[in-house]
Parts: C-alpha cells; sequence; structure tokens
C-alpha cells in the first residue's frame, strides 16, 4: 500500500536526517523533533475541532437539500457529465448532487464549503464500494480531482497580494495579474490528474460519450475565463468575492426554502445533518494527525532544506535560468502543508517584493495547487479507508505537472 510506504518514509528518512546532523554537531536536532512533533499532534486536533462545526452546518443544510429534492435534481443536470468522468456511479445517486457541489465549491474558491460536502460525497460513495477499506475507481478520481486544486478565482492569493503591495507601497499594482497563469496552470494539473487516473482505469478516452462532455464543459469554462480575463483587477477581485458569498446564501436561501415548501421539517433535519457532520470531523483526527506528524518531522529535520539544496543544485550544473528557485519551496511545500506554503509565499513577497518574478510565481503556485498529503488523509479518512491504492500516485502526477507548469507559464507571462 502506497500511502503506508510513504508514511513510513517520512519517518525513517527524518529519522535518519537528524541523526546525521546529530553526528554532525547539531545537538538540538532531536529536541526539535520531538516538538515539531507533539505540535503537530496538537495542530492535526485543532484543525479537525475546526472543522466540526463547518461540518456540522454544512451537512446539516445539505440533508435539507436532500429531503427537499434539491440535490437529486442538481445531479440530474449534470449527470452526463458525471457519468463520463465517474462511471462507477448509478444515474441519481446522491453521491453526484455531492460531488457536484463539492467540485462547484472548489471552482469558486470556497474552501469552507468544499471540504465538508467533499467528505460528504465520500461517504456517499462508500455506499457503493464492494471493499470498504480499500478505495474504489470513483473515490480515486474524486481524490485526485480535488488534490489537483482547480480554482477559477484564487481570491485568497489575490488578497495577499493587495495586503503586502500596499505595505510595500506599491504604485500601480495589479493583484490580479496572476488571475490568467493561475487558472491556465490549475486546469493543466487537473487534466494531467485525470488523464493519470483515466489511465490506471483504463478508461476509452477516444469515445464520444467521454470527450463531448468534456469539451463542452471546456468551451464553457473558456467563455468565462474570456469574459473575467477582460475586467479590471479590482472588479475582478470585488466580483469573486461576491459571487462567493451570493452562493454559498443563495444555496441556504433556497434549501431552506423548498424544504418549508415542500413541508420538510427543516430544524429537525438540519440537526440530523449535523449530527452526522459532528461525526465525520471526529472520524477524520487519527488519520489527519498521523500524516501531519510524519510530515512535521520531515520538515523539522531539515529535509525540506535539502531537497531544495539539491534541486538548486542541479538547476545551476544544467545551466537554467535559476530566478524560479526562491519560489520553489512554495510549490514543494503546497504538497504537504496548505499553512506552510502560505507562509513561504509570503516570506517570498516580503523578501524580494511582492512585484518581483519570484513573487508572482510563488502566488501562482500557491494558487494553483491543493494540499495533496491533507485531502487524501481527511478524505480517505471520512469513508474509513487504509488503501488509497492509486490515488497517491495519480495526485502527485498531478502536482508534478502543475508545479513544471507554474515555472513554464510563469516564464511565459512575467519572464
Amino acid at each position: 500500500m502506497v500511502i503506508n510506504l510513504v508514511w513510513l518514509g517520512f519517518f525513517l528518512v527524518a529519522i535518519v536526517t537528524a541523526l546525521a546532523r546529530f553526528l554532525g554537531g547539531d545537538a538540538e536536532v532531536f529536541a526539535r523533533l520531538v516538538a515539531a512533533l507533539f505540535d503537530a499532534a496538537r495542530s492535526g486536533f485543532d484543525i479537525a475541532l475546526g472543522l466540526t462545526g463547518v461540518m456540522a452546518l454544512w451537512l446539516g443544510f445539505l440533508k435539507v437539500g436532500e429531503r427537499a429534492g434539491l440535490v437529486e435534481g442538481l445531479a440530474r443536470r449534470v449527470a452526463p457529465l458525471l457519468r463520463a468522468v465517474f462511471p462507477g456511479v448509478p444515474a441519481g445517486h446522491p453521491a453526484q448532487g455531492a460531488m457536484t457541489m463539492n467540485l462547484s465549491a472548489n471552482l469558486l474558491g470556497l474552501d469552507n464549503a468544499a471540504t465538508p460536502l467533499g467528505l460528504s460525497a465520500m461517504r456517499e460513495l462508500q455506499t457503493l464500494n464492494p471493499r470498504p477499506h480499500t478505495a474504489s475507481d470513483a473515490q480515486i478520481m474524486f481524490m485526485v480531482l480535488n488534490t489537483a486544486g482547480l480554482t477559477l478565482v484564487p481570491t485568497a492569493v489575490i488578497a495577499v497580494r493587495q495586503s503586502i503591495a500596499m505595505q510595500q507601497k506599491v504604485a500601480h499594482f495589479d493583484a490580479a495579474a496572476i488571475f490568467l497563469p493561475t487558472l491556465l496552470v490549475t486546469g493543466v494539473s487537473c487534466l494531467a490528474g485525470f488523464l493519470a487516473v483515466a489511465a490506471c482505469q483504463g478508461f476509452a478516452l477516444w469515445r464520444p460519450r467521454w470527450w463531448l462532455p468534456l469539451l463542452g464543459l471546456a468551451a464553457g469554462g473558456g467563455v468565462l475565463l474570456w469574459a473575467l480575463s477582460r475586467l479590471p483587477s479590482a472588479q475582478l477581485a470585488q466580483a469573486a468575492g461576491v459571487a462567493g458569498a451570493a452562493c454559498i446564501l443563495g444555496l441556504v436561501a433556497m434549501f431552506l426554502a423548498v424544504g418549508a415548501w415542500r413541508r420538510v421539517p427543516v430544524y429537525e433535519v438540519f440537526v440530523e445533518g449535523a449530527k452526522e457532520g459532528f461525526g465525520v470531523a471526529v472520524q477524520i483526527v487519527p488519520y489527519l494527525v498521523a500524516m501531519l506528524c510524519a510530515i512535521a518531522l520531515f520538515r523539522a529535520a531539515g529535509c525540506m532544506d535539502a531537497l531544495m539544496g539539491a534541486i538548486g543544485s542541479a538547476a545551476s550544473a544544467l545551466g537554467l535560468d535559476t530566478r524560479f528557485l526562491p519560489a520553489l519551496p512554495v510549490g514543494l511545500m503546497k504538497i504537504l502543508s496548505g499553512s506552510g506554503a502560505r507562509a513561504l509565499m509570503v516570506d517570498v513577497m516580503t523578501t524580494y517584493g511582492v512585484d518581483s518574478f519570484p513573487a508572482r510565481l510563488a502566488a501562482i503556485m500557491q494558487g494553483s495547487t491543493e494540499t495533496t498529503f491533507y485531502v487524501l488523509a481527511v478524505y480517505g479518512g471520512s469513508a474509513g479507508l487504509r488503501d488509497t491504492r492509486h490515488a497517491l500516485g495519480c495526485a502527485l502526477v498531478a502536482d508534478a505537472v502543475g508545479l513544471v507548469a507554474a515555472i513554464g507559464i510563469g516564464y511565459l507571462f512575467f519572464g
């Protein structure tokens, strides 16, 4: 099982590296590892605890939407696309509605809504899984698409860029200049993840039932991209914020209004769903703590710094333009830790200037990728999966392609 080997590898590599540093004269390395281990365990519990309220809230509203028939209606409208991407999920299954809302929330950058909806979708997919502790083909595809992090507008990254630009007093700064490059990179990463899973699962992609729905989706996305790219940066950021808030409140209002109209006892149904959300949040604690502890040890031992040094030496030896190196830790860290990558992005913007090439590239990497190990741990844990099969390999393929695409597109736009 790949995830078991990777998890064990994080620990073994970190311990061996720490031992080498200790023998080299670093007397405090073991103390740092122990501190990182316990901090990560506490952080994993805090994350799960913070997720509990959000899970209870959204699964409560989702339960109301299910009883009102809205989730099933939404699934019917996108059934052709879902049947192409998830052939093992029967038409009209509750998982289709939850997956649709999760992918839509990710597209709009609504992380607080996307995660609980994604966990709900994983639990619905688990009802179709003949091997409860092993990820099904549909669950793998769903997790990989989530790790690819397809987002239409990187609202949070744009806001950080604008804030730092104000601190640095940068004149005529375009905070949304990374919008189009980020969208291109996240699209490439998502496509790479989909093709990797399709190859592993033997999809016959040359058949019209596969490429026709995807072609229609790409055409619609292209039109939307063209329309958004014509907006000034200030209007784009404002439009993204308004659209996100409107989607959340509109969805809640629609669920409650239709539920009341159809005589659904909305309060009782909401509480029923909220109880399920609480249970899911508690269930993911062990999985989350296990993965965060392994990653924290890997970082505290200096393994990430060693990896960066090796990549820098290789790039210099090949005579490559090394201006991308200051931003590279953001892309590598995002695979392991979202908060760590965000801190590194801010550091790059502060050190090199928010309008510099490394800072722009760091923003593209932060906005176009997702925290792979976090997604696999949380989503897999919510369904009680012990073996994620080829999910990690395909997700890392998407990450690698996305990282290379970010560097190439960054040079294309800003180099």
